[in-house]
């Protein structure tokens, strides 16, 4: 599977929750909390691309003869989600934030949709390492579908809270890749087959390490992620509706 932002344990993810996975991409979290516990997981993107892919991707992990556990994929809009009011346990937005100009819109939508008590996880990238791609390459941020902005952390988080959650958790993820990203900004190419040397060998190096998972660069990726982790991860609780 792909690698996780989100992180289910602080989630409080259990069985028989219901899952919204809003901007799920190629499935790498709507899959993996299908895997994690018995729970009926939704994943909704606007890319036909990406959900073919994540029904392909699933195929390797369904478990037919577990009939407590299920994954639906759809495609809908984050601002107009086609669900009644107080349907989903948990709900994962995911690396999708900085697509969209009204994201605040999205972030009611999840109010209206998530139970009481439910917990929202967001993550979108950090701001310092993303001003430097935005620095190294104009082409990373204007291309079409690309990140419109770059997120104060500290503000994101009050925009959430003033829709009625409070927040309790926040963490970094992935420093690992931010080399990744700067070389590929500083290399830029816009085909992936005409990519820089040195982005390829960093390239087959995270592949490397997500496949063979070291212990080595685990705790490296872990003392990092504090001063240059990729993405800001927060979670918070539904107290109540947006004010």
């Amino acid at each position: 599977m792909s690698l996780q932002t989100i992180d289910f344990e602080h989630m409080r993810l259990c069985d028989n929750d219901r899952i919204l996975d809003l901007g799920c991409g190629e499935g790498r979290h709507a899959i993996t909390a299908y895997m994690y516990k018995n729970v009926e997981s939704v994943g909704i993107d606007l890319s036909i691309k990406d959900l073919k892919i994540t029904k392909e991707r699933f195929r390797e992990f369904a478990d037919p003869d577990n009939q407590e556990k299920s994954l639906v994929i759809s495609m809908a809009n984050g601002s107009q989600l086609p669900f009644t009011g107080h349907t989903f346990d948990k709900v994962i937005c995911s690396e999708v934030l900085e697509h969209i100009a009204d994201y605040q819109a999205v972030v009611i939508e999840i109010n209206r949709v998530l139970k009481p008590g439910g917990v929202f996880a967001v993550s979108v990238p950090r701001f310092f390492p993303e001003w430097i791609c935005w620095q190294l390459s104009d082409a990373y941020h204007e291309v079409e579908g690309g990140h419109i902005r770059i997120f104060n952390a500290a503000h994101l988080r009050q925009d959430i809270e003033s829709c009625g959650f409070v927040h309790y958790k926040r963490h970094y993820a992935h420093s690992l890749h931010v080399p990744y990203w700067w070389l590929k900004c500083f290399f830029w190419r816009e085909k992936e087959e005409d990519q820089a040397r040195p982005v390829t060998t960093y390239h087959k190096f995270l592949v490397w390490d997500l496949m063979s998972q070291p212990r080595l660069t685990y705790w490296l990726d872990w003392l990092l992620n504090p001063v240059m982790g990729k993405s800001v991860v927060m979670y918070f609780v539904k107290t109540g509706d947006p004010s």
